[in-house]
């Protein structure tokens, strides 16, 4: 897993336009679980009305995985925090843990 810097905090607090404006900066790249998410699964509401909560935070890990991995400055969903198994992937790999 890689050490990427992650950015969490409550929905709407800039996450994914700071991580963008990060990873230019540094010239590295950027990821956004959610939208990793969407790419893969759609519309996250959809996602919650199908499946409910549950199934879109084992979605959420799994993308949470994918992008500490993958991506240099990963920006997560709100709700990140709430599950478990992602504070400890988040405990366990940045380098640095920004919250807003």
């Amino acid at each position: 897993m890689s050490r990427a810097i992650v950015l969490v905090g409550p929905m709407g607090a800039g996450k994914t336009t700071l991580g963008k404006k990060l990873a230019k900066r540094l010239g590295v790249s950027f990821a956004d679980t959610d939208r990793l998410i969407g790419a893969r699964h759609g519309s996250i509401t959809r996602i919650f009305e199908k499946h409910g909560e549950e199934h879109f935070r084992t979605l959420e890990t799994k993308a949470l995985e994918r992008a500490l991995s993958e991506f240099d400055v990963v920006a997560t969903g709100g709700g990140v925090l709430l599950k478990e198994a992602n504070r400890e992937l988040l405990k366990g790999s940045p380098r640095y843990l920004l919250r807003h």
